[in-house]
């Protein structure tokens, strides 16, 4: 039964009308939504009242907050002021949203986030990007294996002006693009590295370049700058498979795809170029999408895409990025010997083990005596059930359930909506808990989109079970499984790579490793040099 309080109108007041914040007050009145505009400029008041014939307005933020007939604010005011402002609105009873970033500091960000949390307020941060219809479909397309395996991402946001004082190019900028490289990758970086230079104001840097390297091997460049001839906004995504480029000053096309090929010819990868393909786009506004999402998670108390703990996570980069910035050095993330990332949507029960650098993401659930290694990527809506033992560097994608009886090992890959069973006859009304079978699935080993497995069965080490696949039985090392039941197609690589096999020898055609068949099986073949050293 649907909620009526979802359809009720949110009234919001919008707080600053300045530069950005003018976008937000024209915004929150298409979407019927506008109660007020508070800003201390009177003249910005007055454009406003006759733009918006009969807007309430306001120079005072504490009669805002005491208006019991405002159920949110969305703040576009300087950055050094957000902190105070989100605090106030929110010990007033207001859900928030607030203009990038959160705030400037770690330290107050996990304040607000645990405020917001304990008072049972919703609070949003503006990366729009997120709400952009390219970046949505980039994120689809990723989920389903599309691209492939991501390689690397950069972003150029560039422009000439407008010029800053009280932030750099960097904070100006980039924490639209960090926002969507972290939610494209699904990861934190393990370290980040950032340059620029500072040359019309001492001490405010007017380009940037952050370099990120992620627990996975992916890699990231960020390049910020205020101090460009030409304006351009374009990210560049390259996996595997296609590499695909969102360029947003184009009015068309904004989203392209290459379907371009390396293939190798005597162990030299030559590019095989295609042309592009253009991606459909519904063309909707990304602000009007992004508020109404707002509106949305305002009227059905959920959790927005970019809410308080993913603001934090942008934040947390963006500081190391600062301190890179002005010491030079490369600087090490996670910050802490032990810590790992929880949304506060997650659901931990205790006693349970969470490796250092491990993330948990929205609405999953980590069930008592489970235990997860370190560097670990838990998606959305998974559960760890009791017990269950999971290895360093595993990746756990969207909406798998790991039951009790599965051990997954170091490095071990479970793509979307994968299912384990642990009973061979359950029966709702029967208890089985006697009967579980365990499931082994070794290091390395890669588990496609949608496959099954049958419980009481061993994937091999770097196995490679194919998407759809469902696996009736123990699965060799290296092999490559595909079908219902799942048969052996071929081989694989531990670069992911498939084998060409020739006799009783094969040989990656990528990395070069070799291996041979001995057997019906194919193992790695030691390197002779390395082994009599």
């Amino acid at each position: 039964m649907r909620n009526p309080a979802a359809d009720r109108p949110v009234a919001v007041a919008a707080i600053g009308a300045g530069y950005w914040g003018k976008n937000i007050v024209r915004t929150l009145h298409r979407l019927c939504a506008l109660s007020c505009v508070c800003d201390m400029n009177r003249k910005a008041l007055e454009e406003q009242r006759e733009t918006y014939v009969g807007v309430r307005t306001e120079t005072d933020y504490e009669a805002v907050l005491s208006d019991e007939r405002i159920g949110a604010v969305a703040i576009a005011s300087p950055a050094a002021a957000h902190a105070e402002m989100i605090r106030r609105a929110l010990e007033a009873g207001k859900d928030v949203f607030v203009e990038k970033p959160l705030c400037l500091s770690e330290s107050e960000g996990e304040a607000l986030v645990s405020m917001a949390a304990s008072l049972g307020r919703v609070l949003m941060v503006g990366h729009l990007l997120h709400y952009h219809d390219a970046v949505v479909k980039l994120g689809e397309m990723i989920n389903r294996g599309e691209l492939g395996k991501i390689y690397y991402i950069y972003s150029n946001r560039l422009n000439l002006g407008k010029f800053r004082s009280e932030e750099n190019a960097l904070w100006s900028f980039a924490p639209h693009d960090i926002s969507v490289v972290l939610g494209l990758a699904g990861e934190m970086p393990s370290d980040v590295f950032c340059g620029g230079g500072a040359f019309l104001q001492s001490g405010v840097h007017d380009s940037a370049c952050a370099f990120l390297s992620f627990p996975s091997g992916m890699k990231a460049h960020i390049f910020a700058s205020w101090l460009n001839p030409c304006k351009e906004q374009k990210l560049v995504v390259v996996g595997s498979r296609k590499m695909a480029v969102f360029d947003d000053t184009q009015k068309d096309g904004k989203l392209l795809v290459y379907p371009h090929e390396v293939i190798w010819k005597g162990k030299v990868p030559v590019p095989e170029k295609k042309d592009a393909e253009v991606v459909e786009l519904p063309g909707t506004e990304p602000l009007l999408n992004e508020l109404s999402h707002f509106l949305q998670c305002v009227r059905e108390r959920k959790s927005p895409v970019t809410d308080g703990a993913e603001g934090l996570r942008v934040l947390r980069v963006l500081q190391a990025c600062q301190r890179s910035l002005e010491g030079g050095e490369k600087i090490s993330l996670p910050d802490g010997k032990g810590k790992f990332f929880a949304h506060p949507s997650a659901v931990i029960d205790q006693p349970a083990h969470i490796g250092e650098g491990t993330t948990i993401w929205h609405f999953s659930h980590v069930m008592k005596d489970s235990e997860i290694g370190r560097g670990c990527n838990i998606g959305q809506n998974v559960v760890i059930s009791s017990g269950v033992k999971i290895g360093d560097n595993v990746k756990i994608q969207n909406n798998v359930s790991v039951y009790t009886g599965v051990v997954l090992e170091d490095g071990v890959f479970c793509g979307p909506s994968m299912v384990f069973t642990n009973v061979m006859n359950p029966r709702s009304r029967i208890s089985r808990r006697r009967e579980y079978r365990p499931t082994v699935v070794k290091e390395g080993a890669t588990l496609g989109a949608n496959c099954t497995v049958v419980c009481g069965h061993t994937i091999g080490r770097h196995a490679f079970v194919g998407a759809g696949a469902v696996v009736t039985k123990d699965v060799p090392d290296y092999a490559l499984v595909v079908g219902n039941p799942a048969r052996v197609a071929g081989y694989m690589c531990e670069c992911g790579v498939r084998l060409d096999i020739n006799g009783d020898e094969a040989s990656c055609p990528s990395c070069g490793k070799p291996y041979e068949k001995r057997g019906g099986k194919v193992e790695r073949r030691q390197n002779i040099e390395s082994t009599v050293a």
